[in-house]
């Protein structure tokens, strides 16, 4: 089967997480469980599960961005800064995508978006996928300076800003964000792409969805029940068939808490479930099926090292969600 677009087929990161009826697995750091607001994230022992997921066979790996922790949202933990995390990963990964889930653009001005995400493509060996959303922590936009009711607005502008420098070579002025000039991002309209790279709009972002199909190289959502879930997908080939773009992937995240048992039944936790891997795997052949193209798990709520997890998933289910093919992959930096 063929990428989605033509334009990133020689991106490995879409690449390797992307392809028509076909579904992969990705998962979010920090790879291991923690009760409240805060996780260990110990460097070295989270680079070791890193890589323990690549060779697993994981499509991608995610890092949020949570510009000023919120401990009411219970995941500070998370407050790491995703272009140094996932920028330390590339160094010891050569093949597993690296995805921000997700950027968040209004409170940042895009000319510094757009220059760390095109320089961790670049050293990653164009892994990088960038997930990216309006916001919707209140604390988010007093630290920063916008105003939240502005943040639909700023979005919309930042998403077409970031486009306009990685693939121009002087690009025009942006309102709000400072005139350009002369200068522009590497990597620039003669890489692969154009320059360009992907991105995900997560849930609404404060846009139509017609918005998103036009402008976003794919879509991140929620889990939903697995009907629902079905009626978004449809909603969403329909909305970007109606806007004239080639088909773009579906993703969606998804809370596990593998319980050692392969034969348990589901029992809900928030945004996801508790149950064996025999469940698990039925439930993402459905998400498949109704058009979901990558599921990111997320582990913070197992009760089993995540080091356990990864073993399970890579031997039992990952082999009938392989990550996919790539053509050719730059050299990634260095880890020396």
């Amino acid at each position: 089967m063929s990428c989605f677009d033509s334009r990133f087929a020689a991106h490995p990161g879409y690449a390797r997480m992307f392809r028509p009826g076909a579904l992969t697995l990705g998962v979010f750091l920090p790879l291991e469980p923690y009760d409240g607001p805060a996780a260990r994230m110990d460097a070295a022992g989270q680079t070791e599960r890193a890589v323990q997921a690549e060779r697993a066979g994981f499509a991608a790996l995610w890092a949020r961005d949570i510009p000023p922790p919120a401990p009411a949202f219970g995941d500070t933990g998370r407050a790491y800064d995703p272009w140094t995390w996932l920028t330390h990963i590339a160094a010891r990964t050569s093949r597993i995508a690296l995805a921000t889930g997700s950027t968040v653009l209004p409170p940042h001005r895009p000319v510094d978006t757009a220059k760390s995400a095109a320089r961790l493509d670049l050293l990653s060996g164009r892994r990088l996928v960038l997930g990216a959303a309006a916001g919707d922590r209140s604390v988010e936009f007093p630290a920063y300076g916008p105003d939240r009711d502005d943040s639909g607005a700023l979005f919309r502008t930042a998403v077409s800003t970031l486009r306009r420098l990685w693939t121009e070579d002087s690009p025009a002025a942006g309102p709000h964000h400072g005139a350009f000039g002369d200068a522009g991002v590497p990597p620039g309209p003669s890489e692969p792409s154009g320059g360009r790279v992907p991105v995900l709009v997560t849930g609404h972002s404060r846009q139509s969805v017609p918005w998103i199909a036009e402008h976003a190289d794919g879509w991140l959502m929620e889990p939903r029940p697995l009907i629902q879930q079905c009626r978004t997908t449809a909603l969403w080939r329909k909305a970007v068939h109606d806007a004239g773009e080639p088909r773009k992937p579906f993703a969606q995240t998804l809370r596990l808490d593998l319980v050692d048992r392969p034969d348990a039944r589901p029992r809900a936790i928030p945004l996801g479930y508790r149950t064996g891997r025999r469940y698990l795997r039925s439930h993402l052949e459905g998400l498949r099926d109704t058009g979901v193209h990558h599921v990111v798990l997320d582990l913070r709520h197992g009760r089993r090292p995540a080091a356990e997890v990864l073993r399970e998933l890579g031997e039992y289910v990952l082999p009938h969600f392989p990550a996919h093919a790539t053509y050719a992959q730059a050299p990634a930096v260095s880890a020396a």
